[in-house]
């Protein structure tokens, strides 16, 4: 487990989500020149997950990026059904991401299962602590894979966000995903290593469910919409 995403229409409306819901502020974050994106983020670090921490990412108006336009941003924040989701119900949980520390050797190892999981781009962000650098599977349809239960994989250079983020009073406790092809989604998470970090299980209705300690008590974040 790296990070939860959260998808915000804007910045503001992120942090007003994030103080809302879990009681406390995201501190800064950056940009993504790569993509056109910024974010904020929290600490969610705990013994279960001891690097951790939590993204509210949305599409920073007016900013060019580097991929070309007819590539999609990453997280599927260019499609248009999310974008109106998140616009009428506010910001959610869409997807997480996982550490790994051969990016290479996990990507090989879900496409003998079929998987494409993306090219396997450099990126990177400046911060008030220096550069942060790390290598991320980024496909050019932007999918997420298997409704986001299927983990973005990233491996970190020298520096991780962590190391500087100060505790929160947050702590992620468990991350759950259900999902009708649970026997798929469980052999790839076998295949990355990270079958140990969450809970799978089959259902209709694709889900992430990330439950956290907070300062407002324990609060579960759903990826799930009513419609």
């Amino acid at each position: 487990m790296d990070h939860l995403v959260v998808l915000a229409a804007d910045l503001a409306s992120g942090v007003a989500w994030c103080e809302r819901t879990l009681g406390v502020t995201p501190t800064a974050g950056g940009e993504h020149p790569l993509m056109g994106t910024h974010n904020r983020i929290l600490n969610v670090s705990s013994a279960a997950h001891p690097r951790a921490y939590l993204e509210v990412i949305a599409i920073k108006p007016g900013a060019p990026r580097a991929i070309p336009e007819s590539a999609r941003r990453w997280f599927d924040m260019d499609d248009p059904v999310l974008q109106l989701q998140v616009a009428a119900h506010g910001p959610r949980l869409i997807h997480w991401v996982a550490s790994v520390p051969d990016v290479e050797a996990r990507c090989a190892a879900l496409s003998t299962q079929d998987i494409d999981r993306g090219a396997i781009v450099a990126a990177s962000r400046p911060t008030a602590q220096g550069l942060l650098q790390w290598q991320i599977t980024v496909r050019e349809d932007g999918l997420r894979l298997m409704d986001g239960c299927l983990p973005t994989l990233i491996q970190w250079g020298p520096v991780h966000p962590c190391d500087s983020l100060p505790a929160s009073g947050v702590q992620l406790q468990s991350l759950a995903l259900q999902h009708p092809q649970a026997a798929t989604l469980q052999a790839a998470c076998e295949a990355i290593g990270v079958a140990a970090q969450v809970a799978v299980a089959a259902g209709g209705a694709p889900r992430l469910a990330a439950q956290l300690a907070t300062p407002r008590g324990t609060v579960t974040l759903s990826s799930f919409t009513p419609e």
